[in-house]
């Protein structure tokens, strides 16, 4: 399970490849740290979910997942949903 920085959610499409094209320096990937994924109890999954999020469970896992997966459906339900 990830957190983010920022307020809003990072749109993620898992369909997208990224370009094979995509060239970087030979020394930037250095700083480049990642955290390995916290391992967290039913209880502890429910207590981290937000209102729009849904958590589900299946024999080996927990995922958290959003309740609208649609992206462009999810930000006209937030704004629906501030008026």
């Amino acid at each position: 399970m990830g957190q983010s920085p920022k307020i809003e959610d990072i749109t993620v499409n898992v369909c997208k490849k990224k370009q094979l094209t995509n060239m970087r320096a030979s020394g930037s990937d250095e700083a480049l740290r990642l955290i390995p994924p916290k391992q967290m109890s039913l209880e502890q999954c429910l207590e981290f979910l937000a209102d729009d999020e849904l958590l589900e469970v299946t024999p080996h896992n927990l995922r958290l997942r959003k309740r609208i997966l649609n992206h462009e459906l999810r930000m006209k339900a937030l704004k629906g949903h501030k008026k």
